[in-house]
C-alpha cells in the first residue's frame, strides 16, 4: 500500500520566458498540467499588465502593456517532480530563484506586486502607544492613529525631538509598548 504525502500549500513562483512567448506559456502550462492529470496543483497564472496612455498621431489611448516582460507568475502546489514538466514547456527559460532553482514569492512581494489581497491580522488598535522595530525611525515610539488591515499599513504620531511627526509604517515595523 502506497503511504499519501501531504502535500504543499500552494506558492508564488515567478517564470522566465522567451520575450513576447507569456500568453504561449501560460496556455502551454495550462495544458501541460491537464496532460499529467496534476490541474488541481495548479491555482493560478498571471502576466501582470497595466494601462498605459500612448499618444499616436496627436491621439490619445490606453493600451495595456506588461508589467514584467519575459515574466509569467505562476501560484501552484510545486513538487520536485514537477520542474521538468515545468521548465520543459515551450517558451519557459526557467525559474527565478538562485541557481534557476524554484524560490517562492514572500508575503511582501506578493503584496508590493499585488497578487493577492493579503488582510493583516493585526493585535494594534488606534490609540495604542507603539515602539518602532524595523526601518530608519528605529527606537522611536509613538501612538497609532488609523490602521488600514487590507494594505497591512497603519498611521502613526512619531516624536522626533519633542514634536509629533505623521508617518505611515508597516505592522510588522512595529511592536505595541504597555505603558
Amino acid at each position: 500500500m502506497a503511504e499519501m504525502t501531504e502535500l504543499p500549500e500552494a506558492q508564488w513562483y515567478i517564470l522566465h520566458t522567451y520575450s513576447g512567448y507569456e500568453n504561449l506559456v501560460k496556455i502551454n502550462l495550462e495544458t501541460a498540467f491537464q496532460k499529467n492529470n496534476i490541474e488541481d496543483r495548479l491555482v493560478d497564472i498571471r502576466i501582470p499588465l497595466e494601462d498605459v496612455v500612448e499618444e499616436k498621431n496627436g491621439k490619445r489611448k490606453i493600451v495595456q502593456r506588461r508589467m514584467f516582460p519575459s515574466y509569467v507568475l505562476v501560484k501552484m502546489i510545486y513538487t520536485r517532480d514537477m520542474w521538468h514538466l515545468i521548465t520543459g514547456t515551450r517558451g519557459v527559460t526557467g525559474f527565478v530563484g538562485p541557481q534557476g532553482r524554484p524560490t517562492p514569492l514572500t508575503e511582501d512581494e506578493i503584496r508590493r506586486m499585488q497578487l493577492e489581497k493579503v488582510t493583516v491580522k493585526t493585535d494594534f488598535a488606534v490609540g495604542d502607544t507603539i515602539r518602532v522595530v524595523q526601518g530608519p525611525l528605529t527606537d522611536m515610539t509613538g501612538e497609532i492613529k488609523s490602521i488600514n488591515t487590507a494594505t497591512g499599513k497603519c498611521s502613526v504620531d512619531i516624536n522626533i525631538f519633542g514634536r509629533m511627526t505623521p508617518a505611515e509604517l508597516d505592522t510588522y515595523q512595529i511592536e505595541k509598548i504597555d505603558l
